[in-house]
């Protein structure tokens, strides 16, 4: 009898001590895989490493500007944004198209972007879209100038993006605009193959 018990216990001992080496596949199952990972790799760190270096810059620049408040007086929040944008131009003033969108960066863009497009996605991107007039880098986005609708598939296949900063499109082109300074911080031409009408 004693001699069972003892059998019994190691047995126990054992596969508990088994069960302690497996995997716990209750934790692999808690968050569901994110496959902009595994699509976007390398590229999205390194978007995300210049989008980062771009909000430093603005957060230094910002200094000595009056603080950001909610306020109905529309002179006082133009003021800021006029003031932020000619601070951001000056520290900007080599800045190029592809300093962001790099030629890697754009490529893939283009191909996680020509995923999500169907018709509904392209009348969508095409709601509110100013057109494909040129937008120059460090440019004042146009106040008369409705600003494109962005479908959620698109937004979830892309990069995520820091606070005020959005992907809009004009015409077929995709541009990062900085809602606090007004201005656009880089474009991508034909970063779709949607079309007017399509």
């Amino acid at each position: 009898m004693i001699r069972r018990v003892v059998r019994l216990v190691a047995r126990v001992f054992i596969l508990s001590a088994v069960c302690a080496g497996l995997p716990r596949q209750a934790a692999s199952q808690e968050r569901p895989p994110d496959f902009r990972v595994q699509i976007w790799g390398d590229i999205s760190a390194e978007f995300s490493a210049r989008m980062r270096s771009y909000t430093d810059l603005r957060t230094e620049l910002e200094r000595g500007l009056p603080p950001r408040v909610v306020t109905e007086d529309a002179a006082a929040i133009l003021s800021r944004t006029r003031a932020l944008a000619k601070r951001m131009r000056a520290a900007r003033a080599q800045a190029r198209p592809g300093d962001i969108f790099t030629p890697d960066a754009g490529e893939q863009f283009r191909k996680a972007l020509q995923i999500q497009i169907d018709a509904a996605t392209c009348a969508a991107l095409f709601d509110d879209n100013p057109g494909s007039s040129t937008l120059p880098i460090n440019g004042t986005y146009p106040t008369h100038h409705p600003l494109s609708t962005m479908p959620p598939n698109i937004l979830a296949a892309l990069p995520p993006l820091p606070e005020d900063v959005e992907y809009r499109f004009a015409g077929r082109q995709l541009f990062l605009l900085d809602t606090r300074a007004n201005i656009v911080i880089d474009r991508l031409p034909s970063a779709t193959v949607c079309r007017k009408g399509r």
